[in-house]
C-alpha cells in the first residue's frame, strides 16, 4: 500500500507531506495517552514495545506532565470536537499533524520533478509526534458524525527512518514552544496590546461582552478557546469577530468620533444585545432549536449583516428601539419554515459558506424592507 506524498528536503533532512483521509488514518496512528470523551467513551493507550525508546518517552511525558493530566485533556478534547461541530468555512484541522515511523519508507517520485511521488505505507503503525489531542478529538468525533469525519482530510509530515534522538527532540522541541497562537487567543488579545487596530481592539471589547454579559443573548453560546461553559456552541469566537468588525469598519468614521473606549463599545454592545433579544423574539422556538438554522453559524453571520443594515436607516432613540425592531423584523416569523434543518441548502443554494451567508443576508435584509449594505 502506498500514499500520494511531497518529499520536502531542508538541510539534511528528509521528510514527506501527505494529505491522509480520516478514516484511513485514525486506523493507522497510535495514541501514547489514553483519552477520555464526555459520552464516557475512551481511547486507550497503546503499549509501547520494550525495545522503542521513543514511545515509552512520550507516553511518560504525557502521562506525567500537568497540562496533560486526565481532567484537562477531557476538557481539550472536548473543546476540538465541539470546533469540529461548529467549524464549517474554516478547516477544522488547518494545521499538520507530525508521525513518525523508524522504518525507511519506500518513495517513489514522479518523473516531472515536482517532488511528488508514492510513498511507502509503514508495516506498524505510526507515532504521534504532535497532534494526539486533535486526532483523539477527531476519534471521538467520528464515533458521533461519521459522514462529516469522512470528509476531513488531515494534513500530515511524515518522518521516517530516523534516529530515537531525532524523534525525541522533535517532540521535546513542538511541545515546549511558547510562540503558538491561534485566532481566538489573539481577539482575547486585541484589547490588551498597544499596538492593536483601535476598530479591532474596539470589536474585541463588544464580542468580551457578547461572550459574558447576563444580559447576552449570546452568553456562553460563543465558541472560544478555554471557555468552561457546557452551553451547546453556536458560533466560532473568531467567525462572530470578523461579523462584528465588518460591521465596525463600515461605520467606523460614525464610531470613532464618538469615543471607542470600553464605555463607548458597551454603548454599542447595548444596540447589538437589543438586536438580538429583537431577533431572538422574532423567531420564537426556533431560537436555539436544534432542528432549525436559525442559531447556525451561516444563520447568524447573516443576521449580524442585517444589523449594519438596521443601524444605518434606525437612529432613533435607545430607550424604545427593543420594541422598534421587533416591529421591524416580525416578517421574518413568517420564514421560519424556511430555516428547517432538512432541504435548508436546498433552499438557499450557493456554492459555498461565503456565498450562502451572502445570500441569507439579503433575503433577511429584503424581508425586512432594508437595503443592504456592501463592505465599505
Amino acid at each position: 500500500m502506498s500514499i500520494i506524498a511531497t518529499q520536502i528536503r531542508q538541510k539534511d533532512a528528509l521528510f514527506y507531506f501527505a494529505s491522509c483521509p480520516s478514516e484511513k488514518l485514525l486506523k493507522q496512528v497510535r495514541f501514547s495517552s489514553r483519552f477520555y470523551d464526555e459520552t464516557g467513551g475512551q481511547i486507550k493507550a497503546e503499549e509501547a514495545a520494550e525495545q522503542d525508546d521513543v514511545a515509552k518517552f512520550i507516553a511518560r511525558v504525557e502521562r506525567s506532565d500537568r497540562s496533560f493530566q486526565r481532567e484537562l485533556s477531557h476538557a481539550k478534547i472536548r473543546a476540538i470536537r465541539n470546533f469540529y461541530e461548529t467549524a464549517v468555512s474554516q478547516p477544522p484541522i488547518p494545521g499538520t499533524v507530525l508521525l513518525f515511523t523508524p522504518q525507511k519508507l519506500k518513495f517513489e517520485s514522479w518523473a516531472d520533478g515536482s517532488g511528488i511521488g508514492r510513498l511507502q505505507e509503514p508495516d506498524e503503525k505510526y507515532l504521534i509526534i504532535d497532534g494526539q489531542h486533535r486526532l483523539a478529538a477527531l476519534e471521538f468525533f467520528s464515533r458521533s458524525h461519521p459522514d462529516d469525519a469522512r470528509n476531513i482530510n488531515v494534513p500530515c509530515v511524515i518522518f521516517d527512518g530516523g534516529s530515537e534522538d531525532f524523534a525525541t527532540e522533535m517532540f521535546v522541541i513542538i511541545n515546549s514552544t511558547p510562540t503558538r497562537i491561534n485566532k481566538s487567543h489573539l481577539i482575547d488579545l486585541y484589547e490588551r496590546v498597544s499596538w492593536a487596530e483601535p476598530d479591532k481592539r474596539f470589536t474585541a471589547h463588544i464580542v468580551e461582552l457578547l461572550y459574558r454579559s447576563d444580559d447576552s443573548p449570546l452568553q456562553y453560546r460563543i465558541n472560544r478557546l478555554g471557555g468552561r461553559s457546557q452551553k451547546e456552541k453556536w458560533i466560532l469566537q473568531a467567525e462572530l469577530f470578523n461579523e462584528i468588525h465588518r460591521w465596525v469598519k463600515l461605520d467606523w468614521k460614525r464610531i470613532e468620533p464618538d469615543g471607542t473606549d470600553k464605555r463607548a463599545a458597551e454603548r454599542h454592545y447595548g444596540a447589538i444585545r437589543d438586536y438580538l433579544k429583537a431577533s431572538a423574539k422574532v423567531w420564537g422556538d426556533t431560537w436555539g432549536n436544534a432542528g432549525f438554522m436559525v442559531t447556525k453559524p451561516v444563520t447568524l453571520k447573516a443576521m449580524l449583516r442585517v444589523y449594519a443594515d438596521l443601524i444605518a436607516e434606525d437612529t432613533g432613540p435607545a430607550d424604545d428601539r427593543l420594541e422598534r425592531w421587533v416591529a421591524k423584523l416580525t416578517p421574518w416569523a413568517e420564514q421560519v419554515r424556511e430555516f428547517r434543518n432538512e432541504g435548508f441548502y436546498e433552499r438557499f443554494p450557493a456554492k459555498g459558506q461565503v456565498e450562502r451567508v451572502a445570500r441569507i443576508h439579503r433575503e433577511l435584509s429584503r424581508w425586512a424592507g432594508l437595503k443592504p449594505r456592501g463592505r465599505g
